[in-house]
């Protein structure tokens, strides 16, 4: 696994030729907490960037004040303080147009909540939203709370450690009862819940776009015939289904922040052959390739200059 954490001044890299920018979260020493927090200026420029880049750690944003629009892969948000937004790892995001942003940032490795694995998922859960509207006592009740990890990140006090796990443990479950976070729950699949909640974060994945869903059963343990039972009851969906939006998804998320080819597009999201991806595409989004990359591509290829840090 590519490591998340960096010293200052490490580059961002780009995994693959032509995807954006991995940035990596940067330790103020070696062993630090792999934590930071603090307003848009103490995190540094990139942390208003509009050049489209991906983390390997989540960040959590207290939106504050300025205008312009959130980019968090397809989704556009414009920002109207008081927001929270919820970036997780791998994501492909950015601030458009965005004038006076501020507010106060929270990055985190997932290795930095070991106190409280269960956050992972809620985490999860909440970037499917990944951005909040919030009334007055939500708003000032997590500005008391992100000004609490600022300051105990800066001040680095004795247990400075135990304290950040604790604020951020309670921001995340704050931030799963924000009513744009929550919904009705699924309903009950007393066949396998667990095994259906385990698909739809593995169809979530990247790599997943290429996969069928006999090799998803086979990662998960199980029969392809329970898998699909599962998935129905939880989803109301097929796993076939969720794999092809999941191949929707990725194929869209290629197109509009990079430049590769088409033919290197439909090889990473699992076709062989160009010209049936294409067909494929135009049939789920009713456009070919190059109508939906020229409607939505803002790439730059600026975005991979050797200058930008992680």
């Amino acid at each position: 696994m590519r490591t998340t954490t960096v010293l200052p001044g490490t580059p961002c890299v780009a995994p693959r030729t032509g995807e954006p920018p991995l940035h990596r979260l940067e330790l103020a020493a070696p062993g630090a907490a792999p934590f930071a927090a603090g307003s848009f200026d103490e995190v540094g420029p990139l942390s208003r960037t509009d050049h489209p880049h991906r983390h390997t750690f989540y960040e959590i944003v207290h939106v504050t004040a300025g205008s312009g629009t959130h980019v968090v892969d397809l989704a556009e948000w414009p920002v109207r303080p008081p927001q929270l937004a919820v970036v997780l790892p791998g994501q492909i995001h950015c601030w458009r147009d965005q004038r006076g942003l501020d507010g106060t940032l929270a990055l985190f490795t997932e290795d930095f909540l070991v106190d409280h694995p269960g956050d992972r998922e809620l985490l999860r859960r909440i970037g499917r939203t990944c951005w909040f509207d919030l009334d007055p006592a939500e708003h000032a009740r997590t500005g008391r709370l992100m000004a609490e990890l600022a300051a105990e990140h800066r001040q680095r006090a004795p247990g400075h450690e135990s304290v950040l796990r604790a604020l951020l443990h309670v921001l995340v479950v704050r931030a799963a009862r924000l009513p744009a976070a929550g919904g009705p729950s699924a309903p009950a699949d007393p066949g396998g819940p667990a095994v259906a909640d385990a698909f739809v974060r593995l169809a979530a994945r990247r790599e997943a776009a290429a996969w069928s869903v006999r090799e998803c059963a086979e990662r998960l343990g199980v029969t392809a015939g329970h898998l699909s039972q599962s998935v129905r009851a939880a989803t109301g969906r097929s796993p076939r289904r969720l794999l092809i939006e999941a191949r929707v998804h990725q194929a869209q998320r290629l197109l509009a922040h990079t430049d590769l080819p088409v033919r290197q597009v439909a090889a990473r999201v699992g076709y062989a052959d160009p010209a049936y991806f294409c067909r494929f595409f135009r049939r789920e989004t009713g456009r070919t390739p190059g109508e939906f990359r020229k409607h939505h591509s803002r790439h730059r290829p600026s975005i991979e200059a050797p200058q930008l840090r992680a």
